[in-house]
């Protein structure tokens, strides 16, 4: 039998590995902790160690952590994959069936806001079609309000601003 800490990184490396773009941490802790195969601080500690370990790469956003598959996660899966049980393997798949539409928005639309130098704040918005970026567009923005309210439209407006400018553009 493995570990509890050492299945807790398989179960997140097996989830990374079946999607093709990243998915958030709180995908991930959602369905670990909904089903049960580990606690919080065991799941925060394991996430912790693969993304120190370059087993998974980590990036912030205003409101989320973005977690992806390294090529040494992918290797380190391979090789140690068959210590995660059918059942598991069942459970996650059936995890992104059911929630498939749900992850794939939520990884879509990316925002982030930050401070510059000269005090303006910078909210960048991206639309992704799979894991290619389609738009990119960086606002100044006077305040970190202003800069905060545009990320939290641009997930309704996205599809909306790209369309308008598709059009004006061709």
């Amino acid at each position: 039998m493995t570990e509890p800490q050492t299945l807790t990184k398989l179960i997140a490396l097996y989830m990374l590995n079946k999607v093709d773009y990243p998915l958030s941490q709180a995908q991930i802790y959602e369905f670990t902790l909904e089903k049960g195969y580990a606690d919080y601080f065991t799941l925060n500690q394991a996430l912790f160690e693969l993304t120190e370990d370059g087993f998974v790469e980590s990036s912030k956003t205003h409101s989320t952590t973005i977690l992806s598959l390294t090529d040494k996660g992918r290797d380190t899966l391979t090789f140690f994959g068959n210590r995660i049980s059918e059942g598991i393997k069942n459970d996650i798949n059936a995890y992104f069936e059911e929630h498939r539409m749900e992850i794939a928005n939520a990884m879509s639309v990316m925002t982030n806001y930050y401070r510059t130098s000269s005090g303006d704040y910078v909210a960048e918005l991206t639309a992704r079609e799979k894991s290619v970026d389609i738009l990119n567009i960086r606002l100044n923005m006077p305040s970190e309000e202003s800069a905060r309210i545009v990320c939290d439209n641009w997930r309704e407006k996205s599809s909306d601003v790209y369309a308008f400018l598709i059009e004006q553009l061709l």
